[in-house]
């Protein structure tokens, strides 16, 4: 289904879109962070925070490392301010990066069986399926936040794969 220099591109791709998000995101003030915008989590940290979750999740379950402290109904709060969340996003792309550059083209393999937290329903899916879920939900929020931004009077970033540098820094 997919091979591991697909992760590796696309952790890199994440990261730096992260970066990007986070440079955008410090020019507003923490009003406009938390200002209800009407997307489907409210405001933009609130957006952010439901990311983050959710690949401190997805991680958890590929690595078999630490899980979120908090419940999906929580999601939105995993973290309380702009600075913690700057944080937990930094170390967690690296930990996403780390998790990529070590994949070997069977790790990607099988299946991956789990209950989920919000519902307690088994579930068992191809692992790289589960794996391009995780990578494409970081962009599909991000997009959200994009647009939550810009709509603020803040300044957008360029989020085409194409233009992703050659060379890191990846985070």
């Amino acid at each position: 289904m997919i091979e591991p220099g697909y992760c590796l591109t696309m952790a890199r791709y994440n990261a730096w879109q992260n970066g990007l998000m986070k440079t955008a995101l410090q020019k507003l003030d923490e009003a406009d962070l938390r200002a209800e915008r009407g997307a489907f989590f409210g405001s933009i940290l609130n957006t952010a925070n439901h990311i983050l979750w959710g690949d401190t999740l997805w991680m958890s379950r590929f690595d078999k490392g630490q899980g979120p402290d908090v419940g999906a109904d929580e999601s939105v709060a995993m973290t309380p301010s702009f600075a913690a969340w700057s944080a937990e996003r930094f170390r967690m792309d690296g930990r996403i990066l780390r998790w990529a550059e070590k994949l070997g083209t069977l790790d990607l393999k099988g299946d991956l069986e789990w209950v989920a937290i919000a519902s307690g329903t088994a579930f068992k899916k191809p692992l790289g399926f589960c794996v391009m879920h995780m990578l494409n939900h970081q962009a599909h929020h991000r997009g959200q936040i994009h647009a939550m931004v810009t709509a603020a009077g803040g300044e957008g970033w360029v989020t085409d794969l194409p233009f992703l540098p050659e060379e890191g820094p990846w985070l």
